[in-house]
C-alpha cells in the first residue's frame, strides 16, 4: 500500500465515541494519555495471495505480503499494537488443501499475531487436523465457550488472555457459533458449546473485577447479526447485554462494516462491535484513547489491503 493511501485511509476513521459515562475532552492525543491500536481480521479462508486484476469482485486486494506491509507502518506509528484474528482461518483456496493449515499459521506467526478465536471451518480437517498444525501458531488460540476437556486439543486453547501495553491492561476472550448443524460431530469430536452470551459475562466479569483490565476485547466467531432473530446469539446481542465489553471483533458472517456499529450496553455505555468480510482484502483498525483516570474513547475504521 503506497504511504499516502494509508494516511488518506486512517484520517477517513469514524468520529470519536466515549466509551463510558464521562470521555476524553479531547480527540488530540497528549502525553497524558495512552493510545492502544487494535489490527484485526476475520475469516481469511486461506487466502494467501491477492486478488488477481482480471477479479470481478475483488481486483488487486488483499495477500499476506500487502497485509503485512500495513501492519508493519501502523506498528511503526504505534507499538502499543494487538493483532487478532477472529476465526475461520482455514479452507478456501489450494493453499489449506495441500498444507492442512500450517502455511496459515506460519504466516500469522511472521505478522506476529496475538491472539485467534477458532472458526467452524477450522475443525474441516477434523479436531486432530487441528491439534497437527499448532506447533506451526506462535500465538494464543482464545476460545472460552468450547469446553475441549475430552479432546486433544485440552490444554491448548486459552479462554482468555491479558495483554499489557503501555502500562494499559487488555483482556481479550473468545466465543465461537455453536457447531452442531455446522460441522460433523466426527469433525469436532468430543468439543462441548457452551452458551457464548452466559459465558461472555462470566469472561467480562473476570477481566474487569478479578483481572484489573482497562480494556475488555470479546474476540467472536458467533455472527454479526440473524436479522433480530432471538434463537440465535449474535455479536450485537451480546454486546447489548454485556457489561463490561469495550468491543466485540466478529467473524463468522462475512459482514463488512466501513466502521464499527455503535451498541448501548445493558449500563447505558457504549460497545464498538466490528467486522471486516472475509479474505483478507480488509484490515480492521480501533484506536483507544485512555487518559490518566482510564476514560476511553475510541475511533475505528476498516483499511484496504
Amino acid at each position: 500500500m503506497k504511504r499516502r493511501d494509508f494516511i488518506k485511509q486512517t484520517s477517513a476513521s469514524a468520529a470519536l465515541v466515549s466509551l463510558g459515562n464521562v470521555g476524553l475532552t479531547s480527540c488530540i492525543q497528549t502525553e497524558k494519555q495512552k493510545k492502544i491500536t487494535v489490527l484485526h481480521t476475520n475469516d481469511v479462508h486461506s487466502h494467501i495471495d491477492p486478488f488477481g486484476p482480471e477479479d470481478g469482485k475483488n481486483p488487486n486486494k488483499g495477500g499476506v505480503a500487502r497485509r503485512a506491509s500495513l501492519i508493519d507502518a501502523i506498528r511503526l506509528e504505534n507499538p502499543n499494537t494487538l493483532l487478532l484474528d477472529a476465526g475461520d482461518i482455514f479452507q478456501g483456496t489450494p493453499y489449506f488443501n495441500y498444507y492442512g493449515g500450517e502455511l496459515e499459521f506460519k504466516l500469522m506467526s511472521k505478522l506476529k499475531y496475538d491472539a485467534a478465536t477458532i472458526g467452524n471451518h477450522d475443525f474441516d480437517n477434523g479436531i486432530d487436523g487441528l491439534y497437527a498444525q499448532l506447533p506451526h501458531a506462535q500465538f494464543d488460540f482464545l476460545s472460552a465457550n468450547y469446553d475441549f476437556s475430552n479432546t486433544v486439543m485440552d490444554g491448548h486453547v486459552k479462554p482468555y488472555k491479558v495483554y499489557e501495553k503501555g502500562g494499559i491492561r487488555i483482556g481479550v476472550f473468545g466465543l465461537g457459533v455453536h457447531l452442531e448443524g455446522l460441522v460433523s460431530k466426527k469433525l469436532y469430536k468430543e468439543t462441548v458449546y457452551l452458551d457464548p452470551l452466559e459465558i461472555s459475562k462470566d469472561m467480562s466479569s473476570i477481566l474487569k473485577e478479578e483481572e484489573k483490565c482497562d480494556l475488555i476485547i470479546c474476540l467472536s466467531h458467533v455472527g454479526y447479526d440473524y436479522d433480530g432473530n432471538p434463537d440465535f446469539v449474535s455479536d450485537l446481542i451480546i454486546a447489548k447485554n454485556s457489561k463490561d465489553i469495550d468491543l466485540i471483533i466478529g467473524g463468522h458472517t462475512h459482514t463488512f462494516l466501513p466502521e464499527p456499529t455503535v451498541v448501548t450496553n445493558s449500563v447505558g455505555n457504549k460497545v464498538l462491535v466490528n467486522q471486516v468480510g472475509c479474505y483478507g482484502i480488509n484490515l480492521g483498525r480501533i484506536d483507544f484513547y485512555l487518559d490518566n483516570n482510564k476514560n476511553k474513547m475510541a475511533k475505528g475504521t476498516s483499511l484496504t489491503v
